[in-house]
């Protein structure tokens, strides 16, 4: 077996041990909220590396799949090839995070002080440590990201500067990599540092990309659709990660917004390690380029039509078809607009999947969320259109017979959800999935540093090797 949840992934240290911390070269020692978040993955770091290294001892040599030259031909799909800790991808269930579902995150991890979603960035102490986060550590963990989250000057002139009919997207990726001036990693492995510290600096520089993304976002936003200018809002040290990322875009003052900002964050965050994003990030951190070159890489492999664009494409081709039928919605019209989409050789956007075989769990955590309002579930004709193909859709794929999971994915929701609050504009969709996704990969690229885990080199063939060794 291969899930995660059949090992003993995060066990707790018994035996005391004090890690010395590096202070950061380039700005304020962290708080005290991370400092502590620090110390538990400081001795988690202890027994997962006797672990790694007991895997390596006594399974080094077993094999853990076959390798085809379909598999090889096929973008590697399905190979098992890569270490990922706090989620894994089942083509059945779907996404766990250290083996829990949704719902069970949803139920354990804190939320805002009003109630409501899980919080996004419990999610990231979750994902980073294995254990669930008291509501007061993620208070004062959020009151960190905010004092972090302000953007130095030269960005927000390097922002301003750039062109608005720039793709978003290009945006995000330049405004994260140019905050590599700051990365405490690069400076410190400039100056000589003990491999086995590497995960320290990471750490901080992690914690320092989290904390600024949305102000990043908002900026391309404002610069992009408002024409520049200060941002409507600004961050306070008592809101949470995901309400000042709303008051900085300022879209809606809705507080359904503001929640649907939460559990959208979070369900995006890790998606396991082999999607562009997650797998562009980790490839380049091998290389031990620091946190913001390596996530800037993730962010461009989000930015292709295969990866990141799909909530746009969704909407686009929900707001298309209530265009062309009916307004009564009819289930017979409904369905013979997706024949037709499908006879003349198009795809139906927000359906299927490259590993899940049933319903994606998210997108079912943003119908509960939809159905619990009605002003979005009775009143909003879009996301009616989204709700009744989703009835309708898997049985058209299914009878189609060309797809392996005629399900919806969670796209089939999140566009029509933005759309409702506010947020028309659909190239900024990927930015805000890309603030998101930030969460998954960046903890695992402090676990690669902690980890010692190395350069990724896989062995490339020819046509005509492929064909000898096959021979």
């Amino acid at each position: 077996m291969f899930s995660i949840c059949r090992s003993s992934l995060w066990i707790t240290a018994t035996a005391a041990g004090h890690l010395q911390f590096l202070r950061p070269a380039s700005r304020t020692a962290v708080r005290h909220s991370s400092r502590a978040l620090r110390r538990a993955l400081g001795r988690a770091i202890i027994d997962k590396r006797a672990e790694l290294q007991s895997v390596r001892d006594n399974y080094g040599d077993v094999s853990v799949g076959e390798i085809t030259v379909r598999s090889l031909l096929g973008g590697m799909r399905d190979l098992r090839t890569m270490l990922w800790l706090g989620s894994q991808l089942d083509p059945m269930t779907g996404i766990r995070f250290h083996c829990k579902s949704i719902a069970e995150c949803q139920a354990l991890l804190p939320k805002a002080a009003e109630g409501g979603e899980m919080l996004p960035e419990a999610m990231f102490w979750f994902l980073l440590s294995g254990s669930i986060p008291t509501t007061e550590e993620i208070r004062a963990f959020s009151a960190e990201l905010a004092d972090q989250g302000t953007l130095p000057d030269y960005l927000s002139s390097l922002l301003d500067a750039l062109p608005p009919t720039l793709h978003p997207m290009t945006q995000v990726a330049i405004g994260v990599a140019a905050l590599n001036r700051d990365s405490v990693f690069a400076k410190l492995y400039e100056e000589g540092l003990s491999k086995a510290d590497y995960w320290k600096p990471t750490f901080d520089d992690v914690i320092n990309l989290i904390a600024k993304l949305p102000a990043i976002a908002a900026k391309i936003y404002q610069n992009t659709y408002r024409g520049g200018g200060p941002l409507p809002g600004s961050l306070s040290p008592t809101a949470d990660w995901a309400l000042n990322f709303s008051n900085l875009l300022g879209v809606s003052s809705d507080p359904d917004f503001v929640d649907f900002l939460r559990l959208y964050l979070a369900l995006h965050a890790d998606h396991e390690g082999g999607n562009v994003s997650a797998h562009a990030t980790h490839l380049v951190g091998s290389a031990l380029a620091d946190p913001y070159l390596s996530y800037s890489a993730g962010l461009q492999g989000l930015a292709g039509p295969l990866h990141g664009l799909a909530a746009q494409e969704v909407l686009r081709f929900i707001l298309a078809m209530q265009d062309a039928i009916p307004s009564d919605l009819a289930p017979s019209h409904i369905e013979e607009y997706l024949w037709n989409t499908l006879k003349s050789g198009r795809v139906i956007p927000g359906y299927g999947h490259a590993v899940l075989r049933r319903p994606d769990p998210r997108f079912e955590a943003l119908m509960t969320f939809a159905q619990a309002r009605p002003a979005i579930s009775q009143r909003d004709p879009v996301f009616r259109l989204v709700s009744q193909m989703s009835e309708i859709a898997p049985t058209v794929l299914a009878a189609h017979g060309k797809t392996k999971n005629p399900y919806p994915n969670v796209d089939a929701a999140s566009g029509a959800l933005m759309y409702h609050f506010g947020l028309t504009q659909t190239k900024f969709y990927t930015v805000a999935f890309g603030v998101s996704r930030s969460i998954g990969p960046l903890a695992q690229l402090i676990w690669d540093r902690a980890l010692g885990l190395p350069i990724e080199r896989p062995k490339s063939m020819t046509l005509e090797s492929v064909v000898a060794s096959a021979s």
